[in-house]
Parts: C-alpha cells; structure tokens; sequence
C-alpha cells in the first residue's frame, strides 16, 4: 500500500497546499486519469452504500473505486470465522441472540441486509434486501470472492481473543492471504496474540496510537514513534471529553480533537515506513487535507457517495 512521495515546498502553508491537492485530484477524475492521493478503503464495505460486511458490498465499493476493503470478523459457536460487526444478531438481520452462541448452519439462515435502509425516489425509507436476502458471509469466501490485488483489512471484534485469532489464522493459512491482510483490533489482547505470528501485519493498538497523539497534542513531545514497518490508524476529528478535578468536583469539558497534524505525521514517520490510515474521511474536503499531509489511506463509509461529491465539485 505505498504510494509516491510528495515534496512539500516550505513556503507553501498546508492550508494552500491543501488547495493545490484538492484540485489536482479534481482534474485527476475529470481527465479520467489515476490519482496518486491517499487510497480509499470501504469502511466494512460501505456501510452506507450496502449492508455492511456482505459480499455486494464488497462488489459495489470496488465498483467506485475503493482501493481496498474492511472487514469485520468474528467466529460462530462451532468456529467458523464469519463477517459481522455486532454482538447481537437483531442489530443488522432477521435473527436475534449472540453470534457467538449460534452454530454456522443456523446463522446460514438468516438475512445479513435485513435493517440495511436508504431512501428510494421519493425520499421514502426502504429496505430493498427484507424481499432479496442475503446471507452473513464467511471469511473464506470474502477472500475468494475479491480479486487477490485487493489489500483487506480484518477488524477482530470478538472476545476472546485466542479462538478468534486462531480461526482467522487457520483461514489465512489454507488460502494463503498473508500478504493482502492487514489485521486490527482495539482488543490488547487480540492485538499481542496477532504480533506473536511471524507472517502477520498488524496495526498498533489503538491505544498506543492515541497515547502518541494525546502527548503530542499535549506537549510536542515525539518521544516514542512507531518502529518501520508498523502500521497504525485512528479518525481525523474526534469528540472527546476532557475531565479537570478541582477539590470540590470535576468539570467536563467536549472537546473536537483534530488528531492528525503535520507534526503527528511527521513523529510517526520518523523512524522509516510506517503506514498511517485515517478512520471518518467522508468529504472531498477531508480527503484533500489527509492528501495534504501524506498519510497513506482514509477510510470512507461511503465510497459511492465520496466518489460522486468529488466528481461534482470537480465539474462546477
């Protein structure tokens, strides 16, 4: 997933730097021609576009041009690795109760697109899969459903660790996917189960990630960047809480924390290669500052909606 370098003149701020990316990019989709920017990863297929973490999501995202997919994993009763993202089965499908206390067969059942929803000509909520379902998919058909060029990224949302990470593992092995997944999780403990197997690329924990950032934001300290090779993710903007204690109490404060600067870009790539991927970027806008500062991907609940607004505003 590397990408050009780009040389920032300094004379140009990054908000004009910004400016100049943002239309290059739209010339870029006018002309037709490749875009050397941040790659677009669909966040669990495009959540917005299509039921979430199903094969015609998948399809759909790469056909607006996601570079590459997100997927969310988590295993059966009986251990089979299966796309899905809740803890419960009433949250998305047909089902109820826990994934996790279901065997593969009955999950087989059930309709993966049944809450998807979205608005049809006349501005009316539909659910366009409740008449034409679709099932949870598992792991090993994600994987031979997308063409091997495709970089996946494997959220790990289940506890547990072990089991899951040693499912995942058997289903890396069998269909040799190594190479193309990157695999993540805000478990710690899935995420030191997943760094002790020599062939897997992990991303740092979560924590790790917004530690260097808190200390950054704090006090321009970059006293621990990633090792080369690591690879490491987190939103753009963020709303966080930020609490003072006083003797008498405590006072709350929300605050947006804009997470990736210049300098945090530069503390994490200090050391060598490491790949930086920016969660949230849903407008042209977001998108050309991530260009700006030289991150290596933004991932996009919509690629179908992300890819329209650029080309829109690229034609005005």
């Amino acid at each position: 997933m590397k990408r050009p370098n780009r040389a920032k003149p300094l004379s140009i701020t990054l908000h004009r730097l910004a400016q100049c990316l943002f239309m290059s990019l739209f010339m870029s989709l006018l002309l037709g021609q490749a875009w050397a920017g941040p790659l677009i990863v669909a966040h669990r297929g495009g959540t917005g576009d299509a039921p979430e973490n199903t094969l015609p999501a998948f399809a759909e995202a790469l056909d607006h041009h996601a570079d590459a997919l997100w997927m969310t994993v988590q295993i059966t009763r009986d251990g089979v690795p299966v796309l899905y993202r809740p803890a419960d089965l009433a949250s998305l499908t047909d089902g109820h109760g826990r994934l996790d206390q279901i065997d593969f067969a009955e999950l087989r059942k059930l309709n993966a697109g049944f809450s998807f929803g979205r608005k049809d000509a006349a501005g009316q909520l539909a659910h366009p899969y409740r008449d034409a379902p679709i099932p949870i998919p598992t792991l090993r058909e994600a994987l031979d459903a997308v063409p091997p060029s495709v970089p996946i990224m494997l959220d790990m949302k289940q506890a547990p660790a072990a089991p899951l990470v040693e499912a995942v593992a058997k289903v890396l092995d069998e269909t040799r996917s190594w190479q193309r997944v990157r695999l993540y999780s805000t478990d710690v403990a899935a995420t030191a189960l997943m760094r002790a197997m020599p062939r897997a690329q992990v991303f740092e924990s979560r924590d790790a990630t917004r530690m260097r950032l808190v200390q950054l934001a704090m006090n321009g300290a970059c006293d621990s960047p990633p090792a080369p090779g690591t690879w490491a993710g987190i939103e753009f903007h963020r709303q966080l809480e930020v609490i003072e204690r006083y003797t008498l109490g405590a006072g709350v404060s929300k605050v947006d924390a804009h997470w990736w600067t210049p300098a945090a870009v530069q503390c994490f790539k200090s050391r060598g290669d490491v790949h930086l991927v920016v969660f949230g970027v849903e407008t042209p806008a977001d998108y050309a500052a991530a260009a700006a500062l030289g991150v290596d991907a933004v991932m996009t609940d919509s690629p179908e909606r992300l890819a329209a607004t650029l080309r829109t505003t690229a034609a005005k």
